[in-house]
This record gives structure tokens, sequence and C-alpha cells, in this order.
């Protein structure tokens, strides 16, 4: 199952359910990846990301005092954030459609619907990893571009460019224009 060289990456897993978190932690050392940290809390979380290099978040949508939600959009546009472009997986046993969207509006670059298995947390991993998307920043948004196709039939006045898309201009929204959706 593994083409991806998986053993030098950092991982933080954050879910308040210990099971949970075994369960996770078991898989991604399955994979080869020997460093996994892991946070009972989003607070836990964020002072973990203070301290250490981690290469990307697998993130439990339902915690407290904060949810996964709350904890996304907090690494995402908090002033001291430690590590605003990091991918995010969001993991959640809820979901429906406004799950998702919330998640994706948060700024999680993945979702991954429980009860979780090894290899739909690889396939999220391997996107994360082998084609990370780039990052928009609008006034209500900041995260991984939404968009994961190429949309050659819009060809409006404020239609974005991405150099992912083998356009000319980066990926970039004005602070005016609000990004389309998937």
């Amino acid at each position: 199952m593994s083409d991806l060289h998986l053993s030098r990456l950092r991982v933080l897993v954050v879910d308040d359910n210990h099971h949970m978190v075994t369960l996770v932690k078991t898989i991604l050392l399955g994979f080869g990846i020997r460093d996994v940290l892991e946070a009972h809390d989003a607070i836990e979380a964020f002072e973990i990301m203070r301290n250490n290099q981690v290469d990307f978040l697998i993130v439990d949508i339902a915690m407290e005092p904060l949810n996964g939600i709350e904890f996304v959009t907090l690494v995402r546009t908090a002033d001291d954030s430690p590590a605003q472009y990091i991918p995010i997986i969001m993991l959640s046993a809820y979901s429906e459609r406004s799950k998702v969207e919330a998640a994706r509006d948060a700024g999680a670059t993945e979702f991954c619907s429980k009860p979780v298995t090894a290899t739909e947390i690889y396939r999220k991993i391997a996107s994360v990893v082998n084609a990370p998307r780039p990052f928009v920043r609008t006034r209500h948004f900041f995260g991984p571009d939404r968009r994961r196709h190429k949309n050659s039939e819009h060809q409006g006045k404020e239609r974005r460019s991405s150099v992912l898309f083998g356009e000319a201009t980066p990926a970039a929204v004005t602070e005016d224009k609000k990004p389309e959706t998937v």
C-alpha cells in the first residue's frame, strides 16, 4: 500500500477519545510514520504545535472545550498560530454535508469520515503530501484552495487563476472577492 516514504514525517493526532487516538496512531505506525504526537484537546494541540515542528494534523471534529472546527479556525487565523499553512485532515463520525462544508470552510485540507479505514487515511495523507493545494486568503476565508478540478467553463472576470492548474498567476483572491466553492 505504501508508495510514499512517510518515516520522516511528524504527525499530531488531536482527539479527546483515547481509543481513537490509539487506533489512528496504530494505522500511522503501520504506514511507517514513526513520530506521532498526540493531544487530547485543542488547547494542548496548539501548545504542542508551538514547541514542535509538525508536518500535518489529524483532528477530530467533536472535542471540548474547543471543537475541531474552532481549532482549525484558530490554526488558520490566529495571529500567534505556529503553522497557518499546515495540512489538516479532519476526522468525524458526523459526515453530513453541513459538517463537511463547515470543516472545509474553516480551512481543513481533507475530511475523513468515521469509522476510519487505513486505506482512507492513506489516501488523505497521500493527497496532502503529494498534491498540496495552494492557499487562498480573503476577508472571509483562509485555507487550502477549495477547487480540486479545473473548471474551464467559467471564464468570467472574477475567475481566479492558479499555478496548480497550469495558468499564469498564483492562486489568490482579492480582499473583496469571495472564493468559489467546489
